[in-house]
């Protein structure tokens, strides 16, 4: 890989990891309503999740939904669906939780996280973005391990971070009124990353 594409697609998965998306949302929320240590399992399981899909398609599975192209409209809406319920439970939640906390409503675990990647209407537009104007570097499977090397490493700076930033607002959403605030209006940012979806359509 040539340095000046592998500097092209740092930025780009720089960019995309980190800009205002439905996992930064909800691990912004979790951070805010869980504390950073219970949202570690949702951080991996959006960064493992990721970076597998990443070298998924990159190894081959890209062949799939250019075959049976009806299977990303299957998933874009599943998204969709899926993203509508959990801003409606992130809208709803209670006041913030201590890191003690064991109530059954907790955040979203590894498995629930990786899967989601999936049905992420963001994520698939980094990945054929990925896939289409960076070409040259799914040609070589060590290309495309690097791809998944950076994207995983994007992915953990981005959950960190925004989890972190979650983390911070506690303090300053200490009442019940607050919390109820916040989180309404995570919900609606969280609606709000749909736009690109129906637009679509």
């Amino acid at each position: 890989m040539s340095q000046q594409l592998l500097i092209a697609f740092v930025t780009f998965a720089f960019v995309m990891a980190f800009t205002p998306g439905p996992n930064n949302i909800m691990l912004l929320s979790s951070g805010v309503t869980h504390g950073f240590r219970r949202t570690v399992p949702h951080m991996m399981g959006v960064s493992f999740g990721f970076a597998f899909m990443v070298g998924a398609v990159g190894f081959g599975l890209a062949t799939v939904f250019i075959r049976y192209p009806v299977l990303q409209e299957v998933l874009k809406y599943l998204g969709a669906a899926y993203l509508i319920y959990l801003a409606v439970v992130i809208a709803f939640s209670g006041s913030a939780k201590t890191d003690n906390d064991t109530s059954p409503r907790g955040p979203m675990s590894f498995w629930g996280a990786a899967l989601f990647q999936w049905v992420n209407a963001k994520g698939w537009v980094m990945v054929i973005s990925t896939i289409t104007a960076y070409a040259a570097i799914a040609r070589f499977p060590a290309n495309v391990a690097l791809q998944v090397a950076i994207s995983f490493v994007m992915a953990i700076g981005s959950t960190i971070t925004w989890t972190l930033f979650g983390t911070a607002l506690r303090p300053l959403l200490s009442s019940e009124r607050a919390v109820r605030g916040f989180n309404i209006l995570m919900a609606l940012l969280l609606l709000a990353s749909l736009y690109p979806v129906f637009m679509d359509a």
